[in-house]
């Protein structure tokens, strides 16, 4: 069997940003997969081959303010655009697609059903992320994003060690090309993240908007299938945290991937996608 190959497409937002995205398979039951915060749909790309070989068309979508999307003029990083993005991008198919979402993307998907008086998705995955998350876990993420968004990287190998530093369990790729795809390279020589820094530089008080009464409530109101999937490994989502989302959601289904830290899908892709299709195959 050929190798599916992603074709480039876009989406629009609601308030006019041109978010880029890859389709995966040319006809099935729709799935879109948005990816965490400092990620890109890139990320997905063994999970959405997967998805399309299954028979499903899969949609890896770059948020607003990263990858190849438009940056937001005025700076609108608030969840309830990253939620109301989602609608926007689930409203251009007939009926409400599966999602699936990791960190960022879930609590997109979760608000974004969990406060609409419609159905907007027809399954969700929520991927390592949960209404309440352990403090720690965010303050390693934002820090590492934050360290470098001004200054950027001389060289690939810079970047290549940095990476290294904040994943010492992955394996160092001997190629450092497929980081160009969560970098830009700028007049001035050097390589930046992909996203806008203001995503990362006004973090703090978009973390304080980020209500857990107001996740808690979204996921209690959720009634489509549902799928936790957590990283073993995580440092954001324990197993306690887990438990808590299962009694919010008492219909929510559950994987615990052995060895996966909090980006599950980069770390265990085969058990990751084994368990999002078998759910999924499932509704």
């Amino acid at each position: 069997m050929a190798a599916i190959e992603p074709v480039a497409t876009e989406f629009r937002t609601s308030d006019g940003l041109r978010l880029a995205a890859d389709r995966w398979g040319e006809s099935g039951r729709v799935v879109l997969l948005f990816h965490g915060g400092g990620q890109t749909r890139h990320a997905w790309g063994g999970a959405a081959a997967s998805l399309a070989a299954k028979g499903w068309l899969a949609y890896t979508i770059d948020q607003r303010g990263h990858g190849e999307s438009e940056w937001s003029p005025e700076g609108r990083y608030h969840i309830d655009y990253f939620a109301q993005d989602l609608r926007d991008c689930c409203a251009q198919f007939d009926d409400p697609p599966a999602v699936v979402g990791a960190s960022l993307g879930g609590i997109s998907a979760l608000l974004g059903q969990g406060e609409s008086e419609t159905p907007v998705l027809s399954a969700l995955v929520l991927v390592d992320i949960t209404p309440t998350v352990e403090q720690a876990g965010v303050e390693r993420i934002i820090n590492f994003m934050r360290a470098k968004a001004e200054t950027g990287f001389a060289t690939l190998d810079e970047c290549a060690d940095y990476v290294a530093s904040y994943l010492p369990h992955h394996k160092r790729p001997k190629d450092n090309s497929g980081l160009l795809k969560n970098l830009r390279l700028r007049e001035d020589g050097r390589y930046y993240w992909h996203w806008d820094p203001r995503f990362v530089t006004d973090a703090d008080t978009r973390r304080q908007e980020r209500d857990p009464d107001r996740l808690i409530a979204g996921a209690k109101r959720l009634t489509c299938p549902t799928l936790l999937v957590r990283g073993g490994s995580s440092d954001l989502v324990t197993e306690e945290r887990a438990r808590e989302f299962l009694e919010y959601v008492p219909h929510a289904q559950f994987a615990d991937v052995s060895g996966a830290g909090h980006m599950v899908a980069g770390d265990k892709n085969d058990v990751f996608t084994d368990a999002v299709i078998g759910f999924l195959d499932g509704v």
